[in-house]
């Protein structure tokens, strides 16, 4: 019996859902749970539509990149997963999405600052652009990490968007906040000034939620 059917069930799960809800399009975007006890990587693989994916195309592999099981080629973004994990093992699932609205501040290298008091409990904060790396290398994790200090998400420069968590339904439930954060923002500055929440009432929330 296949040791990792629930977690692939789950990724494969997370991942249509995803991809319905348009924080992805086509095979972009990517998913992943850690289990760091074991060093293994479950993650969507490379170049497969959301529409047909099935769960014995979900792929299974060590930090290092060895496939364990799986038949496919393992999502390109493998190795900034995998940088995520190794300098931050309270992290057990990662989703890194294009969403269009998020994607746009990240091509414009532009903060989202706290404009909704909800960006505090679920994402830390303001939602910081990582320095641009070439995709599908350990340097686009290693420039995130940076910006995932304090924060469960960040943005990638010209690349798209990172949330993480204690398991996958936090990680994707902060990738929705993300793409909201930002498509509220972008809509806001259509209009006109932009209000951001003022730092004492940040702090407060922060403090709440410790």
């Amino acid at each position: 019996m296949d040791d990792y059917i629930q977690k692939k069930q789950e990724l494969l799960t997370y991942a249509k859902q995803s991809f319905d809800e348009a924080l992805f399009a086509g095979t972009s975007g990517n998913l992943s749970t850690y289990d760091p006890q074991s060093g293994i990587i479950v993650i969507t693989p490379s170049s497969v539509s959301y529409a047909t994916m099935s769960i014995k195309d979900i792929m299974v592999l060590k930090l290092d990149g060895t496939i364990l099981q799986g038949d496919r080629r393992p999502s390109s973004e493998w190795r900034m997963h995998a940088e995520i994990y190794n300098a931050k093992p309270e992290i057990r699932a990662i989703v890194h999405t294009h969403s269009p609205y998020a994607t746009s501040f990240a091509v414009s290298n532009e903060t989202i600052p706290v404009i909704l008091i909800e960006m505090v409990p679920f994402l830390g904060g303001d939602i910081q652009v990582a320095e641009f790396a070439l995709p599908g290398t350990s340097d686009v994790g290693t420039q995130a990490i940076k910006k995932l200090t304090d924060r469960n998400s960040c943005l990638l420069a010209n690349h798209g968007a990172v949330a993480v968590g204690s398991n996958l339904s936090q990680a994707h439930i902060r990738a929705v906040y993300v793409e909201d954060a930002a498509k509220i923002y972008a809509l806001a500055k259509g209009h006109g000034n932009v209000t951001v929440i003022p730092t004492k009432y940040i702090k407060m929330m922060l403090n709440r939620n410790k």
